[in-house]
């Protein structure tokens, strides 16, 4: 019996690694990945791609999720995050392959103070959200076969990681300051593959939001990393919505797995535990 074959697109990044590394290569599955080498902006490059390869599942992690990067920058925003998305839904389409589209919590605008289902309407206020979320349509208009997750602050390893930022400022003694009123749920990127990972294996298709369960300030998380990383170090507050700079980042996306919890396909660990186990892991790295 033939394995079935997954396309990790993006596996160089975060998630894509953690995806890469907790699926069944031996037995399982064939994992195909790619990263700069197929450019997903090019739809003649990802066309020929699934064609030769043959996909079973797209698992599409490319994303541009620096938000002040995207604001400066929305015609490259807009390629990555919609664009690729594009091609990859009409590529996986027309080789009948399913669609796994990574989104954001940032396809809200943070002004709701309540839970955010997966029946909400999304209303993004920056650049980055809207180019997500107009992935997210794509993806949608082209391939029935699809599903579309939308996490939050999601960290994994990697040097750009927002952990591994945070560690690295405290242990060089230098300031940091964070938002105070920026609130959600951190979620690990390890975590998050465990949920991918499931629900290649169900028959489960439409939008799933995927973030760890609780919720904390920017504040709190930041005090947290460094309290189990056994740093004694000063974390200011300050308010977002002080600043006179563009709102990079929605103040409040409290997700709501919704979905996860009426088809019971999967329970995303507390935040306090996922972070704990990625800092046990950390160590041994």
């Amino acid at each position: 019996m033939s394995r079935e074959k997954i396309w990790i697109a993006g596996a160089d990044g975060r998630l894509g690694h953690a995806i890469y590394e907790i699926l069944d290569r031996i037995s399982e599955y064939t994992v195909l990945t790619t990263d700069r080498d197929v450019d997903v902006t090019d739809l003649e490059q990802v066309m020929e791609y699934a064609a030769i390869n043959r996909p079973d599942f797209v698992v599409n992690c490319v994303g541009l999720t620096d938000p002040a990067f995207c604001e400066q920058n929305m015609i490259e925003a807009y390629r990555i995050n919609a664009l690729g998305a594009r091609n990859l839904a009409a590529a996986s389409r027309r080789i009948g392959a399913a669609i796994v589209q990574i989104s954001t919590d940032d396809v809200f605008s943070g002004e709701n103070k309540g839970l955010l289902t997966e029946f909400d309407a999304p209303d993004p206020v920056t650049v980055y959200g809207k180019s997500k979320l107009a992935g997210e349509n794509f993806v949608r208009e082209l391939n029935p076969k699809h599903v579309i997750i939308r996490t939050s602050w999601l960290y994994g390893f990697g040097e750009s990681d927002f952990v591994t930022k945070v560690i690295n400022k405290a242990k060089a003694g230098e300031k940091i300051t964070v938002a105070m009123d920026q609130i959600s749920s951190p979620t690990s990127a390890r975590e998050l593959s465990r949920f991918v990972r499931k629900l290649i294996k169900s028959q489960e298709f439409g939008i799933f939001h995927a973030s760890c369960e609780g919720e904390c300030s920017r504040v709190d998380f930041v005090k947290t990393i460094l309290k189990m990383e056994g740093i004694d170090c000063p974390v200011e507050g300050v308010l977002q919505s002080d600043s006179t700079s563009p709102i990079l980042r929605p103040c409040y996306t409290r997700l709501e797995n919704l979905m996860m919890k009426m088809t019971g396909i999967y329970s995303m660990m507390p935040w306090e535990d996922a972070l704990k186990e990625y800092m046990e892991d950390r160590r041994k790295s």
